[in-house]
């Protein structure tokens, strides 16, 4: 029986599915948006939700321990000053999963788009022309 192993095991062995779950969630805190399957997206909520909580907390050993899962300083940098400010004041649904209409070509596999739910404000090239557009209406 199989009584309080929660977690699914996405046919990998554990070190193999930590090491994806690292590099996903590098992934994620990068470039905000990542594609992937249904399945994998479920079970990496809790790592980026933890992560993004440690920011939150914003201590010494919270950047140790996001740096254990990181394993890069200037993501850990960029978690703590850039993406866990966002998410003061909030408590929990830092990730969001939106199914996509079309399975994976090759199995058919469910895809979905994981994503922050407070994404990174435009870059500095793309607000000015949104003011100029708005300054022409």
């Amino acid at each position: 029986m199989r009584h309080n192993k929660s977690g699914r095991k996405l046919n990998r062995n554990s070190s193999h599915r930590s090491a994806m779950f690292k590099n996903m969630a590098r992934a994620v805190l990068t470039f905000e948006t990542i594609r992937t399957t249904e399945a994998k997206a479920k079970e990496l909520r809790g790592v980026v939700d933890g992560l993004i909580t440690l920011a939150l907390k914003n201590d010494l050993h919270a950047r140790r321990q996001a740096f254990k899962v990181l394993g890069n300083h200037q993501l850990v940098k960029r978690l703590f000053d850039e993406v866990g400010p966002r998410f003061t004041g909030g408590q929990g649904g830092y990730t969001r999963i939106v199914k996509l209409s079309q399975p994976r070509v090759g199995d058919a596999a469910p895809m979905v788009i994981f994503e922050l739910t407070k994404l990174a404000e435009k870059t500095a090239e793309e607000a000015p022309a949104k003011a100029e557009e708005k300054a022409a209406e």
